[in-house]
């Protein structure tokens, strides 16, 4: 099996030792990546530093031409990457799996590079004119989490590229195979040491976070994860953007049809197989409308297939990794004993199904639980949702902010007016109105309280790659 290398200064570079990457459909070897040493951590950031020193004065306008090639060869190859991405993540092509990813990413790069950050003049009088200027940073230091490979890498890259700066990204090293590609693809139309791309375990991560010569991380990721990011970065006084983890609630009014909010409930919360931060992990519905919700919700979520991806009906995939399996079903099997089961549950007849391989579990939705318990209180990350019965509005509201973290959250109603008036009330960064996590490139995205700081896309997410400089004359 040949191995995906290493990507520094435009050249793939073996390392002599290579670590497994498991397809979490069959728990068989899925491809192997070059493991990185320190020393290729070092030659990836000197690689970015002296790209740095040209692709800085390259004008906005040919920067923003070369993302656009991005988007363009990501196109061009995008059923290998979807096809890699499934091998290694295990979502399905189709539906808002691999391919759908894939398209995204390249939508997400073409908005991008039409984004641009002018000089802006603060003041132009007798008194004298007063400038600002937005400058890059320097080399970007981006680590990724595994439930979006392609998809998140794009986020992190392209507004660093396209501001200026150079970039050593650090994959997940359950899915490094897509990201290494893509960064392989990249390279064949920005100059050398652009995007350099670094394949190894946890702890390279952390060596990043500490590194002199990395002046920004971005990561997206896990709060634990982020708390160690900071601790390593404060050294060296980088600037950060951390997009942690979500446990996003929603509130079901009780004007709502259930049956018309059924499929917008079901994706908001099983999208990925719930493995997205700002997917609905936790949801609040009215008393005189909780019963209904929840049979509405059971019976559509009982038409979907789950499977290995490659078949081509399957629209939902496998958890992606041992550990991650293991979260979901303990705070299922502590939920069983607290609520009551409305479908799933039990992953014995779904591994039965497929034959005791890979990491499959049930769509499985729970009610009758409460704040305190830990399927409420704690981020799954997997296809299990909570419904919580409420009787008053305040009190849904008070619940939902109940929670140390704030990454998103949603209401539900036929009113939409009375719902923005609750989505104001909700401690969180981003609300949606009978939708859940339809995050958009044109729209700034971040969380507050634990779920992390800055934002990304739009411009408000570009000046994050950039330091301000003002010139007085």
């Amino acid at each position: 099996m040949k191995p995906f290398h290493l990507i520094i200064n435009g050249r793939k570079v073996p390392t002599g030792r290579c670590f497994d990457v498991l397809n979490p459909a069959n728990e068989e070897v899925a491809g192997l990546a070059s493991l990185a040493r320190k020393k290729d951590l070092d030659d990836a950031v000197r690689a970015a530093q002296m790209a740095f020193e040209k692709w800085r004065e390259v004008p906005e306008s040919q920067r923003q031409t070369a993302c656009l090639k991005i988007a363009s060869k990501i196109e061009e190859n995008a059923e290998e990457l979807a096809r890699i991405l499934t091998a290694e993540q295990g979502k399905p092509l189709n539906g808002l799996g691999s391919r759908w990813e894939v398209g995204g990413a390249v939508a997400w790069t073409r908005y991008t590079a039409g984004l641009s950050l002018p000089v802006k003049v603060l003041q132009d009088n007798d008194e004298g004119r007063v400038e600002l200027y937005r400058k890059p940073i320097g080399v970007v230091g981006s680590i990724t989490p595994w439930n979006f490979p392609v998809m998140i890498a794009v986020w992190h890259i392209v507004p660093a590229v396209l501001s200026g700066n150079t970039v050593v990204i650090k994959p997940s090293p359950f899915t490094p195979l897509s990201t290494l590609r893509l960064v392989e693809f990249m390279n064949q139309v920005l100059p050398e040491g652009v995007v350099n791309c670094i394949a190894g375990k946890d702890r390279l991560g952390a060596a990043m976070a500490a590194h002199e010569g990395i002046g920004k991380i971005v990561f997206t990721g896990s709060c634990a994860t982020g708390r160690k990011i900071m601790a390593n970065s404060a050294e060296t006084m980088k600037r950060l953007t951390l997009e942690l983890g979500g446990n996003d609630a929603g509130i079901v009014l009780p004007d709502v049809d259930p049956k018309q909010i059924a499929e917008g409930l079901f994706w908001g919360a099983f999208i990925n197989s719930g493995q997205t931060c700002a997917a609905l992990k936790r949801l609040y519905v009215h008393d005189d409308v909780y019963d209904a919700v929840c049979g509405e919700l059971v019976d559509f979520a009982r038409k979907m297939k789950i499977g290995e991806g490659t078949n081509e009906d399957v629209v939902l995939g496998p958890i992606q990794n041992r550990k991650q399996y293991g979260i979901v079903s303990d705070l299922v099997q502590d939920a069983k004993s607290r609520g009551h089961v409305l479908l799933g549950g039990d992953p014995g007849e779904i591994r039965k199904e497929m034959h005791g391989k890979g990491y499959f579990y049930p769509l499985t939705i729970i009610a009758d639980l409460e704040n305190g318990d830990p399927l409420v209180d704690e981020e799954q990350f997997g296809p299990v949702l909570p419904i919580i019965r409420y009787h008053q509005t305040r009190e849904a509201i008070r619940k939902a902010n109940d929670n140390p973290n704030g990454l998103g959250g949603s209401v539900w109603s036929r009113d939409i007016e009375n719902a923005k008036r609750i989505a104001n009330q909700m401690e969180c960064g981003s609300v949606w109105i009978n939708k859940h996590g339809m995050i958009q490139p044109n729209a700034p995205f971040g969380g507050v309280k634990r779920s992390g700081f800055g934002v990304e896309f739009a411009e408000e997410g570009l000046k994050e790659y950039t330091d301000i400089q003002v010139i007085f004359s």
